[in-house]
């Protein structure tokens, strides 16, 4: 074989080395939550809309949720839930979830949506969650933000 034979040869296998790095970086991070929409039913009690996000380059499976949650400055109880669902690395997915609030924080909905002004809303709390190939583990959200009426729709804060 020439000098320029090896050279080739070389430089084909240095490429094919580069190629097989292990691929992709598997992380697993951090997941976070949001209420995504409330509707108040003719009960009183509360349909929540909870988005939750995968920010790990890998899918995991949430299995319980457990958040303290305040609406407009009333404790409005603790949301639990057992979504069950798996989401796809770095994306999202929104889950129903039903709650049966306290007064203080029935009441400040009502007024927020006769009003039709925004209410601020605060949790903290746990997703527990299993990455694919690993193993369950808790961790810690916490969240404050704000949520509107939705026009046309009654009893319905976005």
């Amino acid at each position: 074989m020439n000098q320029l034979g090896r050279l080739a040869l070389i430089m084909v296998l240095t490429a094919l080395s580069a190629c097989g790095s292990g691929g992709p970086v598997r992380r697993v991070s951090e997941p976070a939550a949001s209420i995504q929409q409330i509707t108040v039913r003719a009960n009183g009690s509360w349909a929540i809309d909870l988005r939750i996000e995968n920010f790990s380059t890998v899918p995991m499976r949430f299995d319980a949720v457990s958040l303290m949650i305040n609406m407009g400055g009333q404790v409005a109880g603790t949301l639990q839930g057992t979504p069950g669902i798996s989401i796809g690395p770095e994306s999202a997915e929104v889950v129903s979830l039903s709650h049966t609030p306290s007064s203080g924080a029935r009441i400040v909905l009502a007024d927020a949506l006769s009003a039709s002004r925004s209410v601020n809303y605060s949790f903290k709390g746990t997703l527990s969650a299993t990455p694919d190939k690993g193993g369950t583990r808790s961790y810690e959200v916490e969240r404050s933000s704000s949520l509107s009426p939705a026009p046309g729709l009654p009893g319905v804060l976005r």
